[in-house]
């Protein structure tokens, strides 16, 4: 019988590119009097993809154009959202940005984005700013360009930005202008952010966990401010990677057994399908046999020497985080239960 065949995923488009075709509509109608439907912009790979529009509005020297973003085969909160241009002519030369309903304003340092600026990423910012460059000589006109998402502050929710200090609504990010669907590009983007904020605020001590339940206990735990957690999932060799460049004086590492086992076994990648938990080095770091258990979960159900076993994977994961982050990060690891109790740790 034929294997089972599938599609590859389909990509789509990052907010910035959306951002940026809208813009172009508008500035388009703003200056010749039509808007093109559909639009067309150049990605900075290259690539000249078409947008159709869903909305287009105009008054006395302004204009308003919006298209529905389309993130392809990723999960993406934007999937779907609206994403509105509004352009307007200035007496000050130059292009300025504004933020919009549902679209955030940045409070924290850190990021690559001024604090009280609209969070929008450079590469969206220079890619708009080519475009308007293209009909006008900003040294001698002035246009004010304000990005909308209507419904973003409540979406927003669903992101990492309120920990980022992006209050008020989503970012408009991109570097490419397309999105690689289930990438994880944007997940560890997240992450480097998190980080940098975590620096520019003089943090000392942060915590990456591998969940939420994790996530709310270590930070229980310590006491931690909620710019002090990373939520680093399944990514630990990324997020030790960024930091072993951009050191934190100490970092707690929490999660449950089954991850910091692959942890405590030097993986880097603790998803499912790219890690496995080995049940003979656990046995072995625990020094007690663990019969017939099939996962970490089942070995810490059925082993003589429960708190034996904890411990053991506690120790090992921590060595293997100081040894990717080097002596400049004390490094402590904690294991909580899915209910979110603390079984044990290595300080």
């Amino acid at each position: 019988m034929a294997k089972d065949t599938f599609p590859p995923l389909r990509r789509g488009w990052t907010t910035g590119a959306c951002a940026t075709a809208a813009t172009k509509a508008a500035l388009t109608a703003l200056i010749e009097g039509d808007f093109p439907d559909p639009v067309c912009i150049t990605l900075p790979g290259g690539q000249t993809p078409a947008f159709t529009l869903a909305t287009q509005d105009r008054g006395p020297g302004w204009t308003r154009a919006g298209l529905i973003k389309d993130a392809g085969d990723d999960p993406d909160v934007t999937h779907g959202a609206l994403i509105q241009a509004h352009l307007r002519h200035s007496n000050k030369p130059g292009l300025r940005f504004h933020a919009g309903e549902g679209v955030g304003i940045v409070t924290k340092p850190g990021l690559p984005i001024a604090v009280g600026a609209p969070a929008i990423s450079p590469t969206p910012q220079s890619m708009m700013t080519s475009v308007v460059e293209t009909w006008l000589d900003l040294k001698t006109r002035g246009l004010d360009l304000t990005l909308s998402i209507p419904g973003g502050e409540i979406l927003a929710k669903k992101t990492w930005n309120a920990r980022l200090g992006i209050v008020g609504g989503l970012s408009i990010l991109g570097t490419t202008g397309i999105v690689v669907p289930y990438s994880c590009a944007a997940w560890i983007h997240s992450i480097y952010r998190g980080i940098d904020v975590a620096r520019a605020a003089n943090l000392t001590h942060v915590a990456a966990a591998t969940g939420h339940r994790s996530e709310v206990a270590i930070q229980r735990l310590y006491n931690l401010p909620d710019h002090g957690l990373l939520d680093m999932g399944d990514f630990a060799g990324a997020l030790m990677k960024y930091l072993r460049a951009h050191p934190i004086a100490r970092l707690s590492i929490a999660g449950g057994i089954g991850k910091l086992a692959k942890l405590a076994q030097g993986y880097g990648d603790l998803h499912s399908s790219r890690s496995q938990v080995d049940l003979n080095f656990l046995s072995s770091i625990s020094d007690q046999d663990l019969g017939t258990a099939q996962t970490a979960a089942q070995a810490l159900e059925i082993a003589p020497q429960r708190q034996n076993l904890i411990t053991a994977i506690a120790t090992h994961a921590r060595q293997q985080a100081q040894n990717r982050l080097g002596d400049q990060i004390c490094v402590d690891v904690q294991i909580f239960d899915r209910f979110g109790t603390h079984l044990g740790g290595a300080p």
